[in-house]
């Protein structure tokens, strides 16, 4: 599954839905890139790719510090998931291709 490229995530989160930018490169069963949305923009890390299966984390600070770890599918030009927010729970999120 080629995933490489640039994404636009929709996120379902406590404070609402949020729009991300994702960019994504994928090296063996490694992923790697950025994910960005307000001006800000962070590296992606403990990235991997099986099959269709995506998954990765990325560390944020605003509106506070906090990991959020993306465990999702991938197929064509569209992505779905759950979006794990630590002790808030899990929310879903999609994306297609940019």
């Amino acid at each position: 599954m080629a995933v490489d490229g640039n994404w636009n995530l929709t996120m379902t989160t406590p404070m609402g839905e949020r729009q991300a930018a994702l960019t994504l490169l994928s090296s063996g069963g490694t992923l790697t890139g950025t994910l960005g949305d307000d001006g800000n923009s962070a590296e992606i890390f403990d990235g991997s790719i099986s099959g269709d299966a995506v998954n990765w984390k990325v560390s944020i600070t605003n509106p506070m510090p906090l990991t959020l770890e993306f465990i999702g599918t991938a197929s064509g030009d569209s992505m779905s998931g759950e979006m794990g927010l630590g002790p808030m729970g899990s929310f879903p999120f999609t994306g297609t291709r940019a």
